[in-house]
């Protein structure tokens, strides 16, 4: 199965065709210009490199956030269009999800994503590997591939300071442990995504009542890669979750800027 996948809710516009989970191309722009500039452009290098067309495309998955609002839009919408026109399934993939795919590892994986004045968007996940019914024309063996399943937190926007203002881990640690499974389990808790780098010295004294082992995903890890976009987004369309262009909807988890503004200027 080929599989386009984009993501346009950071300031790096990236796209990937993958074959399966085999990786054909990956391209990433971090220039300053708006997606809407640079997201088609790099669509057409990726065929053009590949040899492909949209004809080819089996599968579309598409990062729907949190992020940047009018990048995320950016991408649905192309994504949208490409569904519409060609008749393409479609999967969507949140970011904090294809950040938790960029680590080949099992246990609980806390992705952190930056959400500006120490404001973090987080999302805990477990990655399981099994067995899947995929026969490899190469090997002739069944293939073993990573499963992401959600755990019961799923994705939030969390506030980092307290109610003096002082900036903490708390809710961070409450996130977590309000989650049922990781009560009553010692595996330990990767994280991952630039908040991560940016908030590490707060990560690093987390205290679980559980005594759960912290580990820091290599800063290479951490910014959002379409290439796990796509293995997300192929890993739910084998367990049935994909569907027409409609089931393509931003994730925000908080309010714009601008309506923040416009709140307070009421």
């Amino acid at each position: 199965m080929k599989i386009l996948a984009m993501d346009t809710s950071s300031k790096n516009a990236s796209v990937a065709i993958l074959e399966d989970e085999k990786t054909l191309i990956e391209l990433n722009n971090a220039e300053e210009k708006t997606h809407s500039q640079k997201l088609m452009p790099m669509i057409n290098e990726a065929f053009q490199k590949t040899n492909l067309s949209l004809d080819d495309i089996q599968l579309l998955s598409c990062s729907l956030g949190p992020g940047s609002f009018t990048g995320v839009r950016i991408g649905i919408a192309t994504s949208k269009a490409f569904a519409d026109g060609k008749n393409i399934p479609c999967v969507g993939v949140t970011s904090l999800e294809g950040l938790a795919y960029n680590l080949n590892q099992e246990g609980y994986i806390c992705s952190l994503l930056n959400a500006n004045h120490d404001n973090v968007y987080a999302g805990l996940f477990h990655i399981v590997k099994k067995e899947n019914t995929d026969y490899s024309q190469t090997s002739g063996y069944l293939q073993s591939s990573a499963h992401l399943q959600t755990a019961e937190s799923d994705c939030t926007f969390l506030d980092l300071k307290d109610s003096n203002g002082n900036v903490t881990s708390q809710s961070i640690c409450n996130f977590i442990e309000n989650n049922a499974k990781v009560k009553t389990d010692n595996s330990p808790i990767y994280f991952v995504g630039d908040a991560s780098m940016i908030y590490q010295n707060l990560l690093e004294n987390l205290n679980f009542k559980n005594q759960n082992k912290i580990i820091l995903a290599a800063p290479r890890f951490c910014e959002i890669s379409s290439i796990s976009i796509a293995k997300a987004g192929y890993a739910k369309y084998k367990n049935g979750n994909y569907g027409n262009s409609s089931i393509l909807t931003p994730v925000y988890l908080r309010k714009s800027q601008a309506e923040l503004s416009l709140e307070q200027n009421r």
